[in-house]
């Protein structure tokens, strides 16, 4: 049982997704894709303090609920006193009424039952109002603390009936129907979750609990304007907890809004609320919009914040520093990497080891880290790509041609191997077979830059003829 879960929320959890611009397409592909649909809750649960639930329920609700004999009433009156202060002595009272040849009231069980969960005994509390709950089933406050209690153990799908019946039976606190539609919504049922979560809400409107419960129901369930609308009033409430700027950025990502989601997190960041997961999305957007300066700046904050930065963030990084032109900390930033050869980051450590080498025009070095790579894995289309262009660089244009032949075999790189072929056989003069390659690149991707150049092109068949 965690004591630590009173008064708390679901904490929010989106995966975090990466998309590229060509130098570091394969580390940032996931942000095309960005779900915030992936949220789930977190370990820990929003409650109102069970033993203020419980306790408070001592007192009995007339012509609402069982009521205890004379002697069960004379007896709880002497030990009403003892049961905050001295819960073990009070339960030992009551229990020996249990050794009387009739049965307590189902009132009396209750009462022992609170009592059980006052002195830690919650096997014993469970049985107490289970059997009040038989014997009189319409007790509305014996369903709420057995809710309570298989609540308190994670155990939803048990909780949750108990919770239902205590609100078919009349009990509309708002603190019951949000339990009820935490429960809901862990075990899977969102459209009745979101139903529960706005009647507590409607009790209690400025309840974040209740509110950050019904956004995590409208991620789950795609619905991106009422989310996105909530998530704005729980910032308000809650301006502090970084874990709404991140749903609110991912909101904004499913819905194809990137630069306000760059807007949003820069504000986060600038009022020092932004964490490393936060950070480090900022900077995989920026440099999936091509801002690599201000992306580079970003991943040294994150750098400085976790210094035990995972190694595709670390690649993100020194890849976004080629591209910024800041050679030397790559380097230094691929000096810190040293990933498994058998591991999928050993394939990107390789292909941006060679970028750097490309960078700094050490062709022959670029060429033998490729080849390493493509030895480990020989259809990576950019690889290819990049082969072809360190042996072109070289003015070995039979390899290079080989190279970019293979690369446009590949779909995912099928446009940049076409226009690479484009310019080789432009070199060689073969003007229709570099029109061919220009007219499948445009059939791939339209683009007036080459439109233009495919009409210089043409021109040039002309005045060969």
């Amino acid at each position: 049982m965690r004591s630590s879960r009173h008064c708390l929320l679901i904490g929010l959890v989106l995966a975090g997704l990466r998309p590229a611009a060509e130098a570091a397409s394969d580390i940032f592909d996931r942000l095309r894709e960005r779900d915030p649909g992936t949220w789930k809750p977190a370990a820990e649960s929003p409650l109102p303090d069970p033993k203020r639930i419980i306790n408070t329920s001592n007192a009995f609700l007339k012509e609402k609920e069982p009521e205890m004999t004379a002697e069960e009433y004379a007896l709880y009156e002497r030990i009403s006193t003892m049961m905050g202060s001295q819960p073990e002595f009070a339960l030992k009272l009551l229990e020996a009424m249990m050794n009387e040849k009739e049965p307590p009231s189902p009132a009396f069980e209750f009462i022992l039952g609170n009592v059980y969960y006052s002195a830690g005994q919650t096997d014993q509390a469970e049985a107490s109002y289970l059997r009040a709950v038989k014997r009189f089933p319409s007790f509305i406050r014996g369903w709420t603390n057995l809710g309570v209690l298989y609540y308190m153990a994670d155990k939803y799908a048990e909780a949750m009936p108990c919770f239902a019946k205590a609100v078919a039976l009349g009990d509309h606190d708002p603190n019951t129907l949000g339990l009820l539609g935490y429960c809901l919504e862990r075990t899977g049922n969102l459209v009745t979750a979101e139903m529960a979560y706005m009647q507590a809400l409607a009790g209690s409107p400025d309840n974040a609990d209740w509110m950050e419960g019904l956004l995590r129901v409208y991620v789950q369930g795609k619905q991106y304007g009422r989310a996105e609308s909530l998530v704005r009033s729980l910032i308000k409430l809650r301006p502090t907890k970084r874990e709404l700027w991140l749903a609110q950025a991912n909101i904004l990502l499913a819905g194809g809004r990137k630069l306000e989601a760059i807007v949003m997190l820069e504000a986060a960041t600038g009022a020092g609320i932004a964490g490393s997961e936060e950070l480090g999305l900022l900077g995989d957007l920026y440099a999936e919009q091509g801002f690599n300066a201000e992306a580079a700046g970003i991943y040294q904050r994150l750098l400085a914040v976790t210094p035990a930065l995972g190694e595709e963030k670390l690649l993100s990084f020194a890849r976004v520093l080629i591209a910024a032109g800041r050679l030397a900390p790559a380097e230094d930033v691929l000096g810190r990497l040293h990933p498994d050869p058998a591991s999928p980051a050993h394939l990107h450590f390789l292909q941006t080891t060679a970028d750097l080498h490309a960078a700094r025009r050490q062709w022959p070095l670029a060429r033998r880290t490729l080849q390493e790579l493509l030895q480990i894995a020989p259809l990576d289309g950019r690889a290819l790509l990049a082969l072809g262009r360190a042996f072109a660089a070289e003015d070995d244009l039979p390899h290079a041609a080989f190279a970019f032949e293979s690369a446009w075999r590949i779909p995912a790189v099928q446009y940049g191997a076409s226009l690479e072929l484009a310019n080789l056989e432009l070199k060689n003069r073969h003007y229709e077979k570099s029109v061919e390659y220009l007219q499948k690149a445009l059939s791939i991707e339209n683009s007036d830059a080459v439109q233009d150049f495919l009409a210089r092109v043409k021109t040039l068949i002309g005045r060969n003829e």
